[in-house]
């Protein structure tokens, strides 16, 4: 008897169950995974034959945990983070200058920078709802280049907030900022209202003390409104410890180029008016000088006397005798 074929076709066998069981074994290493201090997941079932439905949840900092074969892992932060608007390119979540342009009581186009500060809603059941609901679609990059995931890293979490965390925070901001006028805000705005008349600068003033205040009630207002915009937005509470910190209100460059012009001719009027105050106090000295020479006419000649320059050696002003230096 043969046993030639037999052996070939066992050793075929064998080959494929250590190729299967290698698979299998690379698939079971490959069906664990973890989170990092700052990470929470959502597990969904993957693989040909089963449903893609949410499977579990994993806390931030986990041990090597159990997922299932072939199924996605999707990680989101779950730290703090932050959503930055800025003129300084570079340092804005958009990359180049970035400023949310709205209006003024008063129809002024002003710069607005600012932070929002916020967490991810770490619950169970509202990561799941997070999930189903922006998990399962893709967000256009900030460069409209790509399409990313929430959970695709950075540039998938910046897409995301970008699509739709930054109109929220821009109405917001132009809803506030309608509140109040340009110089309200921006205290040289009142420069270009009353320009250079020194006679409005009481008012002026006036204006300039209230500035802070006014800036804090745009950014407690903001805070209060933002929470309940993105509520409303989102469809549930998915952002926690929401704060925005207005940093930085600017204006048109055509205002600006205003503003500083006024500045320049406030301080030309500032520098007349300290020259005629100067001149004043100049006349009212030799006014109370003269009135002490009336009752003093000796004083006079003495202060002439000292008025000479050291390089006079004769001195004879019409009269007949002349007066002499000393020798040194």
């Amino acid at each position: 008897m043969n046993f030639r074929p037999v052996r070939a076709a066992a050793f075929g066998v064998a080959a494929i169950l250590l190729l299967y069981g290698l698979g299998a074994g690379i698939a079971a290493l490959g069906s664990f995974d973890r989170t990092s201090g700052g990470e929470v997941a959502v597990v969904r079932n993957g693989g040909p034959f089963d449903n893609h439905r949410i499977r579990g949840v994993i806390g931030p900092a986990s041990t090597r945990t159990w997922v299932g074969f072939f199924s996605d892992v999707h990680k989101y932060p779950s730290q703090q983070r932050f959503y930055t608007i800025t003129a300084d390119a570079g340092k804005g979540d958009r990359g180049g200058v970035d400023v949310v342009q709205v209006p003024s009581k008063d129809g002024v186009e002003m710069g607005i920078e600012g932070t929002l500060y916020f967490t991810l809603n770490t619950d169970h059941e509202v990561l799941r709802l997070f999930d189903d609901k922006f998990g399962t679609r893709t967000f256009r990059s900030v460069d409209g280049k790509s399409e990313y995931h929430p959970y695709d890293g950075g540039a998938g979490w910046s897409a995301f907030l970008d699509s739709i965390i930054r109109p929220v925070i821009g109405n917001d901001l132009r809803e506030q900022i309608n509140n109040f006028t340009c110089a309200e805000l921006v205290s040289s705005c009142a420069l270009v209202q009353i320009g250079a008349d020194p006679t409005a600068t009481r008012g002026a003033a006036v204006v300039f003390s209230s500035n802070n205040g006014n800036i804090s009630k745009v950014q407690e207002s903001i805070n209060r409104s933002l929470a309940a915009d993105l509520r409303e937005t989102l469809g549930a509470e998915f952002l926690t410890g929401l704060r925005f910190n207005l940093v930085r209100i600017t204006l048109p460059g055509q205002v600006q180029d205003a503003v500083n012009k006024a500045q320049a001719e406030f301080a030309n009027v500032s520098a007349a008016q300290a020259r005629v105050a100067q001149a004043k106090a100049d006349a009212e000295a030799n006014q109370q000088r003269q009135a002490g020479y009336s009752q003093c006419p000796a004083c006079a000649s003495i202060d002439q006397l000292k008025a000479i320059p050291s390089t006079v050696t004769v001195y004879a002003p019409g009269q007949p005798f002349a007066v002499t230096q000393p020798q040194k």
